[in-house]
């Protein structure tokens, strides 16, 4: 296990764990939030590819559109 943290709140996952199944644990539709893993921006379509390391701090957000 490690421990990160989303959304400034601690949080243990396993080994391996990639930031689009951890989207997906959060129970929340993958494509109504944004990401971030330490300050940076990860697009939807990269989050299968990044995978989450003892001590990252993961923000979701609902990206704001409007014109």
């Amino acid at each position: 296990m490690k421990q990160i943290t989303v959304n400034g709140e601690p949080r243990d996952v396993a080994e391996g764990t990639t930031l689009a199944q951890l989207v997906e644990a959060l129970g929340q539709a993958p494509q109504a939030l944004a990401t971030a893993v330490n300050g940076e921006f990860i697009a939807r379509d990269a989050r299968a590819t990044v995978h989450l390391a003892e001590g990252d701090a993961v923000f979701t957000f609902q990206p704001i559109t409007g014109g």
